[in-house]
Parts: structure tokens; C-alpha cells; sequence
């Protein structure tokens, strides 16, 4: 069986030998070859090149054989800059959106949905050549925030610790927030279509911020646009749904269409499977902290919570959240072995 099969097989909840694992944010700093390149090369100036984007997504699958999914370095703005909000990066760590929206004369001047596959066609060209590359061993993710988290963005004006501005406006200009929204899911919708035709074998939606409006509005600040999303994708296409600081919304997460539900390292994996329906299968959730500290707990810990999944079907290993730029590769190396040597 071929990564890729072992992949979908999970997300089918087939029954497996072991668990397949990707690593959320499997690319990136804590990577000797990906620092080599980003000093030649600005985070933006790679994922807008297809060649650059081939190379850093292919990266973790060369260091680490055991990894069984490529997922394709991009990052989730680049459907606001898309829409004509462009973004980058502060001198002291966050994003930095070019400004904030704050009028519905702003939301509708946003650019309309079907400019976003020609906008983005270097993302479906980094997908087409990575899938190339891998000729069927691994599986291919495409992924792309919700349109809850790509709003907080927007309306924040970057990264936030309050979410005060989002909130306002969703609790007291409903018709200019739901605006927004509508305009970020049809987005969402052409992106993702179009990261399907490329090749993509399965999409994430990560609502990193999903957790940070009040629970009873969830569904209408975040859970509604996503299945709306999903039901506009091909029927039964894997998607897996991440949203961090929700444990309380797993019931509702389970209906929303999504193939697998991905939770973050607060939950107690075993418990989840026992509670979502026996047709999802679930991704997690290993603390990302834990790769920063040695082998032998990395050992530790994931054995546990393989154990705690025995006898279970449709188990994706991953962490909790993105791997950190402090990981050790010698503590991924572990990870993985770990994860590929459990019966």
C-alpha cells in the first residue's frame, strides 16, 4: 500500500496496520534546507513561485520518508490579497494586512469570486507540479482558511489577541459581516475547485480562530460557511476540518460534510473517537510542544496516544497545531518512527 493509499484509506476509516501521519506545518523554519533557501528568497516570494513552493513542499518528504501526505506550502492569505486586501508581515512577529476593513463600501469592493483562479493560478501550478513529482506515493493537501478566520484578518487588520473589531462587527453590523463572509466562502469555493482539479487528493480548512467567538455563535460566525463550502465540493472528496479551541462544537462539526475532523492537542483523541460518528475519521493530536524536547518524551508520549487509539479505525496522526520553528529534527525523527513501528 502506497502512502497515498494508507492515506485516504484512514480518511475512509478503512482498518490500517498503523495510523498514516502528515505534520501540520510540516515545512518551515525548524528545517536546515528551508532556512538555506529562505535566505535567498522571502516567505511571499516563494509561495507566489511554483518551482520554490515544489521545492519546499517536497522538502519534509526527502528528510522524512515516513511522512505520508505532501501538503502544499502556501499560506491562508493569499485569498484576501486575491479579493485585493494584500498583506505581510510585522518587524516584531504577525501579519500585517495593507488595511482594515471597516465599511461595506470596502467589503464590496472586494474583487468578485471567479477572479480568485486566475489570481492564484501559481497555486494550482506548484499543486500540478508536486503532484507530478510525487507520481501517486503520497497523498496531495490542498488547504485554505475559513472565512471566520480569514475575517478576523480582514477586520483586525492583521494578527489579534482581542478579536475586538471582528466581534464588533459581528454583533452589531450583522448585514456588513455577512456580507464579508458571503464574499470569502464564494472565494473559498472557486480556490478550492480549482486546487482539486490540480490534483489536490484531499483539502483542510483550518478555522484557526474559531474558537474565539462566544460559543452560542459559532454556528453563525463560523460552522455555517463551512458547510457551505463543503456541500460545493465534489461529493465525498476527503476535507478535513481543523478548528482550534472547539472541542465543545464536535457534535456540529461532525455534520458539516467533512470527511475527517482534525482537533487540537486540549482533547482527548480517544474520547473524540468515541464521540464523533463512526463514518469520520479523526486527525490529531499531539502537543507541537513536544517535538522542542527529546526523543525518548516524543517516544513516550506518541506511544501513548497510539495506545489510547487501539482497535480504532480512521486515525490520521498529526500533531494538535503547526509544527514550531524550535522543533528538533531529531525529535520528528522519533515522531515518525515511532508512528511507522507501531502495530
Amino acid at each position: 500500500m502506497t502512502s497515498r493509499e494508507r492515506f485516504l484509506a484512514a480518511c475512509a476509516c478503512s482498518p490500517l496496520d498503523r495510523p498514516p501521519i502528515w505534520i501540520m506545518r510540516q515545512a518551515g523554519r525548524y528545517l536546515p534546507e528551508y532556512r538555506a533557501l529562505k535566505a535567498k528568497s522571502s516567505f511571499l516570494e516563494m509561495i507566489r513561485t511554483p518551482t520554490l513552493a515544489t521545492e519546499v513542499t517536497l522538502q519534509p518528504l526527502r528528510r522524512f520518508p515516513g511522512i505520508d501526505a505532501a501538503i502544499l506550502f502556501s499560506d491562508i492569505l493569499v485569498i484576501p490579497e486575491a479579493l485585493g486586501q494584500s498583506y505581510g508581515f510585522r518587524d516584531e512577529g504577525g501579519v500585517a494586512m495593507e488595511y482594515r476593513i471597516e465599511t461595506r463600501a470596502q467589503v464590496d469592493a472586494l474583487a468578485p469570486a471567479d477572479v480568485v483562479p486566475s489570481r492564484l493560478s501559481y497555486v494550482a501550478d506548484a499543486l500540478t507540479r508536486v503532484k507530478k513529482e510525487l507520481a501517486g506515493s503520497h497523498a496531495l493537501l490542498g488547504f485554505g482558511g475559513s472565512p471566520w478566520t480569514l475575517a478576523t484578518y480582514m477586520v483586525e487588520g492583521g494578527s489579534s489577541e482581542e478579536f475586538g473589531r471582528i466581534k464588533l462587527l459581528y454583533y452589531t453590523e450583522r448585514a456588513t459581516f455577512d456580507a464579508l463572509l458571503e464574499k470569502l466562502t464564494a472565494a473559498l469555493i472557486a480556490y478550492f475547485q480549482m486546487q482539486i482539479r490540480a490534483g489536490a487528493d484531499a483539502i483542510q480548512i483550518f478555522d484557526s480562530w474559531g474558537g474565539v467567538i462566544a460559543g452560542a455563535d459559532y454556528e453563525a460566525a463560523s460552522l455555517k460557511w463551512i458547510r457551505q463550502i463543503i456541500a460545493a465540493l465534489p461529493r465525498d472528496f476527503p476535507v478535513i476540518l481543523y478548528a482550534k479551541g472547539t472541542a465543545a462544537h464536535l457534535s456540529d462539526q461532525s455534520f458539516v460534510g467533512a470527511r475527517v475532523i482534525s482537533v487540537d492537542w486540549t482533547s482527548d483523541l480517544a474520547m473524540v473517537r468515541r464521540t464523533v460518528p463512526a463514518n469520520l475519521a479523526v486527525q490529531g493530536n499531539l502537543d507541537p510542544v513536544l517535538l522542542n524536547t527529546t526523543p525518548a518524551i516524543v517516544r513516550r508520549e506518541a506511544t501513548r496516544l497510539l495506545e489510547s487509539m487501539r482497535g480504532t479505525t480512521g486515525h490520521i496522526f498529526n500533531l494538535g497545531h503547526g509544527i514550531t520553528p524550535q522543533a528538533k529534527i531529531e525529535c520528528v525523527e522519533a515522531l515518525l518512527a515511532t508512528v511507522m513501528a507501531w502495530k
